[in-house]
């Protein structure tokens, strides 16, 4: 029994070895028919369809997020727009430079632009370098002889290319698009070409129209920057610009971790830098199959992109407006005398700021800069259009100045604070003032009335002092207090540091005290330095930024307050960053340090003694800016500044409104607008605006006042 048991076991076993055997067999004979219908009957088919057919993973730009300003008026947004890109396919130079020129021909028609590197320009013919050695090395990289004109090198390269055409426009259209792509490069599956940023619809319906005479070029329905209010707050924005390959490896050597590639879009300037990181996205990929020849065959989402944030700004677009205009519109009155001196103003800032929050309503540098030009591409002709050194320097937060008798009433709070003087004492200004050392009379300093006129003020306390502007009182106290003190109520008043402002390039400026002195110049403190820092001279240079801070903590009782510019960081989600987070990505970014100066407690009676001064110079018959504001229907505290820089005098006027419980500080300077008085009306128009008064009917002298000097 066990033996026939054992035999059928072995029967079976041997059946289903036989059965899978046969089904191996079987399967191996259809894969062989079917590899021999592949390779054989229909290789030609599929090596043809196989060498027809290119697959590349391509980006999803994501939609850039809006500024707005604290109102909601959109400043700056994103809208879907269309670009021109070109791919590289296995065509001959005369199909490439037809397509070309055909492509050109369409933009040009409908006004549109595109990218044109090639060094040199005809009618006349010229190259188009920055530099002998520029050119020099460009001769060498791509064999120009040395002694070929901009003419035989311009027919030079179009040998080089082999383009068929004896029109010397067609020609540099052609160029420009070859010289292009050798320089950036571009690829069949990796890499694209832009051709234009933004296309008209016009073009673009040609353009796709024409797709088959088109080869390799591909209309891009993409987001846009808009900016929709021209120059309005330029540099507070600043602007959005194409990366080229160099532009990438700056971005890696500053210590960006972004993968940044050719052709991204990036800020590179203002709130459009700073918070890059938030406003770019993350972009989506999308795959594109397409003939060898450059036709797209298909497309299709992988990766949906992701908007970035929106970023709420805490100035108002009105009063931003009021303000630009009122300050371009001063500096051109300087500039033809309308005050009656001329100066030669080169340009100026103004700041408005809540006092007691440290929010920017309005942050205005002239001369500005219009954006957009920088997003479609800047030529070479409208950038030398504008005075770099002018147009881009932001004057509010970037450049630093002496502060002149803008700075008399930190020296009076430190002269109060530290028992110098008191509120009721008064100091006779009838003579030249005493100082070591200065053995001669005549030598000695005095207030700007003794040296027009012979005469001193008289007795001033100290509320007359900053009415009067009395350099004499403020020598007097400082030199009681000492430049030390006076050093610590400088710093404690924000000055001497970045505010923190949420933008680059902000200066720190500098607070005159011995250690800066012995570090720059290698000479020890005296007198004569004191008294040149009590009225805002000597190595004193601030920023109006700062400015507008420290008449801010003057008016809200010496509180100190945190500097903004941002309102809100919202998310495409909905959902508002904390502060906490924008705060420390800020001082990340902008390597910000804490405020470790001396806090102080600044009594009532300082305060209100120092504001009354400052409403003197309004308010008085006597005060310095009293004929801007005598028919003013609100009550305005203010302080004009006349700060010697060499030959010339920057004029400052800071103001604060309303005198009875201050909501704004304003501050306006001009660069060489030689007297402070003649900006205080910057400031008036400013105020009428956030208090919507009308003041249609102010009066104001338009003579040059007498007792207005260049130490004012």
């Amino acid at each position: 029994m066990r033996k026939l048991r054992q035999k059928s076991e072995l029967e079976k076993s041997n059946f289903r070895y036989n059965i899978l055997t046969t089904a191996a067999y079987f399967i191996g004979i259809i894969i062989l028919i079917q590899l021999f219908n592949i390779q054989i009957v229909n290789g030609a088919e599929y090596r043809e369809n196989s060498n027809t057919r290119l697959t590349r993973e391509g980006k999803i730009e994501a939609a850039r997020g809006s500024i707005s300003d604290r109102t909601g008026v959109n400043l700056v947004s994103t809208e879907l727009g269309a670009s021109l890109e070109m791919y590289k396919t296995n065509v001959d130079d005369k199909t490439l430079n037809d397509a070309i020129l055909l492509m050109t021909n369409i933009l040009k028609q409908n006004g549109d632009t595109y990218i044109n590197p090639f060094p040199i320009c005809i009618d006349p013919f010229g190259f188009v370098f920055d530099s002998e050695e520029d050119l020099a090395a460009w001769r060498e990289k791509y064999k120009i002889p040395a002694e070929a004109s901009p003419e035989e090198a311009f027919y030079i390269f179009r040998d080089k290319y082999k383009i068929e055409n004896d029109n010397p426009e067609e020609i540099l259209q052609i160029l420009a698009i070859r010289y292009a792509i050798t320089t950036e490069g571009y690829s069949s599956a990796t890499k694209t070409l832009q051709i234009s940023s933004s296309i008209s619809h016009e073009s673009s319906i040609q353009l796709q129209e024409m797709g088959q005479d088109l080869t390799g070029i591909r209309v891009v329905s993409e987001p846009v920057r808009k900016y929709h209010t021209g120059t309005l707050a330029s540099h507070i924005i600043g602007y959005v610009q194409r990366l080229r390959d160099k532009n990438v490896e700056e971005f890696k050597a500053r210590g960006d971790t972004y993968e940044y590639e050719n052709d991204d879009k990036v800020g590179q300037t203002g709130i459009e830098y700073v918070f890059e990181e938030y406003l770019r996205g993350q972009d989506g990929v999308k795959q594109i199959d397409m003939s060898v020849d450059g036709t797209i065959t298909g497309e299709y989402t992988a990766e949906e992109a992701i908007g970035g944030a929106n970023i709420v700004l805490t100035i108002d677009a009105n009063l931003q407006g009021i303000t630009e205009r009122a300050l371009a519109a001063n500096i051109e009155k300087i500039r033809t005398g309308g005050f009656g001196q001329v100066y030669a103003a080169e340009g100026g800032s103004a700041v408005v700021m809540n006092v007691k929050t440290g929010e920017i309503l309005a942050m205005a540098s002239c001369p500005d800069y219009d954006p957009s030009l920088f997003y479609t591409g800047i030529s070479k002709a409208q950038l030398n259009a504008y005075d770099a050194e002018k147009a881009f320097q932001h004057r509010a937060i970037s450049s630093a100045y002496a502060p002149g008798s803008t700075f008399k009433m930190i020296t009076a709070v430190g002269a109060l604070e530290s028992g110098a003087t008191t509120t009721t004492e008064k100091i006779n200004d009838n003579q030249r003032y005493p100082v070591e050392g200065i053995t001669n009379y005549e030598d000695r300093p005095a207030c700007w009335l003794m040296n027009d006129y012979g005469r001193g003020h008289g007795p001033l306390n100290v509320v007359g002092a900053l009415e009067k502007s009395c350099n004499y009182f403020f020598f007097e106290v400082s030199t009681r207090m000492g430049i030390d003190t006076l050093e610590k109520y400088a710093r404690f008043y924000g000055l001497g540091r970045k505010t923190g402002v949420e933008l680059s390039s902000e200066n720190s400026g500098e607070v005159a005290c011995r250690e800066g002195l012995k570090q720059a110049t290698g000479y020890g403190w005296t007198q004569g330095h004191t008294l040149n820092a009590a009225i805002g001279q000597g190595r004193n240079n601030v920023t109006p930024i700062q400015m507008a801070q420290y008449i801010s903590m003057i008016c809200n009782g010496g509180h100190k307050i945190n500097t903004t510019i941002i309102k809100d960081v919202v998310l495409s989600n909905g959902t508002s960053i904390a502060r906490s987070e924008i705060e420390n990505f800020v001082n990340q970014k902008l390597n910000l340090v804490s405020d470790n100066s001396e806090n102080f407690e600044i009594s009532e009676e300082t305060t209100r003694a120092v504001l009354q001064g400052m409403l003197s110079v309004t308010d008085d018959a006597g005060g310095t800016a009293y004929s801007v504001f005598q028919d003013f229907n609100i009550q305005v505290g203010g302080k004009t500044g006349s700060a010697e820089a060499g030959p010339k005098v920057h004029a400052w006027f800071v103001g604060f409104a309303p005198f009875t419980d201050p909501e704004i500080a304003v501050v306006v300077m001009v660069e060489n607008g030689g007297h402070g008085y003649y900006t205080a009306e910057v400031v008036r128009d400013i105020i009428a605006e956030y208090f919507g008064m009308n003041v249609q009917e102010v009066k104001e002298s338009m003579q040059v006042r007498s007792e207005i000097e260049s130490f004012r």
